[in-house]
């Protein structure tokens, strides 16, 4: 089922064509996109947040190599010149954002593909379309996840419930239904009636820019908190489920997602309400033990002292912005994958799953 909202990322034209995104900075009051033509538009689009989300950063990089190696002549380059500007692509994607373990895994199956077909003898203009093809293949392959997530999902949540959720884990992060969000949109689809409250997520807003409008675009009832206010708003009876997203999952289930997540765990054990987390089978890492071994990607602190434009502290203070946190497995009910619910969430029953 294709949704009639724009889509987040799309490929438009042949192996010469381009990357169109919607600018997720703009929104919720202008819905604008953004053509990226080369590997500096797509490495910045991420970099800035205008393409953000696990699952979508990893599309948007696969297609970032597709546009990063055009700048060569096809018809004249070595095999040498076009694996250094492949490796070349491949290392600035990388570097655009550490945490989400979904990009690296993207850029491994694009050289992969490479690879084959270098071993195999092919021209550089027969990878190139190969290229293509796989970033589609891949594109499409996280649409049909975030529909089997929300299918498995949907089984957890009761009619006439209270969602908390965090960030934006919707149709924005990834190829169409989202994550987290996802649950949400097939319980609706199955007639199901929800009350979501949605965290506003400091200090981008993602919750109350992104998550809000995607709700609303959905006519699902929709209720914005400050992140602040959660434990309030649990101890008041109003919230039976927490549902959020990751961005990579270690192989004992200690998940990283946006910062204020573990807070949110905590409060949800304490009030004991379900915590959920929903993320597709490339969002972990099975080669990290623990979310201890998970970089935590460390923004600039204007965000946080001139957040969209207005100075809100005083001059030369000290910041600290990490962009994310780990939340232990022991706090997590269950996490939501296309293969199925993993729960208790431990190293065996992940181990079993995937």
């Amino acid at each position: 089922m294709h949704s009639h909202h724009p889509q987040t990322l799309q490929w438009n034209g042949d192996v010469s064509g381009h990357l169109i995104l919607i600018d997720q900075t703009a929104l919720p009051l202008n819905i604008t996109t953004v053509d990226c033509r080369d590997l500096e538009s797509v490495v910045h689009a991420i970099c800035v947040l205008q393409v953000r989300g696990a699952p979508a950063i990893g599309i948007a990089a696969a297609y970032g190599i597709c546009v990063g190696l055009q700048t060569i002549d096809i018809h004249q380059c070595t095999t040498q010149q076009f694996e250094e500007r492949l490796q070349h692509c491949v290392d600035q994607l990388a570097n655009s954002r550490p945490t989400a373990v979904n990009l690296f895994w993207a850029l491994q199956r694009m050289q992969d593909v490479a690879r084959t077909m270098r071993q195999a003898g092919q021209l550089p203009s027969q990878i190139m379309k190969a290229l293509l093809n796989e970033a589609i293949t891949i594109h499409d392959e996280d649409r049909t996840m975030c529909h089997a997530i929300g299918k498995h999902g949907a089984t957890l949540l009761d009619n006439g419930q209270g969602v908390l959720t965090h960030c934006n884990a919707g149709g924005l992060a990834t190829s169409e239904y989202g994550t987290a969000l996802s649950v949400l949109f097939s319980a609706q689809d199955q007639g199901k009636t929800l009350q979501v409250f949605v965290d506003e997520t400091r200090p981008l807003l993602q919750g109350a820019r992104l998550t809000t409008w995607e709700c609303q675009q959905r006519d699902i009832a929709t209720t914005l908190i400050c992140d602040n206010m959660a434990a309030q708003v649990m101890s008041e009876g109003k919230i039976q489920v927490v549902i959020t997203g990751a961005d990579r999952i270690a192989a004992n289930g200690d998940v990283a997602n946006k910062i204020g997540t573990y807070g949110l765990a905590i409060l949800a054990k304490h009030h004991q309400i379900p915590f959920y987390v929903a993320a597709p089978s490339n969002t972990f890492d099975l080669s990290l033990s623990t979310g201890k071994g998970i970089p935590i990607e460390q923004r600039s602190g204007d965000e946080i002292t001139q957040g969209f434009g207005k100075q809100t502290a005083p001059d030369d203070i000290n910041t600290y912005n990490p962009a994310f946190d780990v939340t232990p497995a022991d706090l997590i009910t269950a996490i939501i994958t296309e293969q199925g619910i993993i729960s208790p969430v431990s190293r065996e029953t992940i181990a079993a799953l995937l």
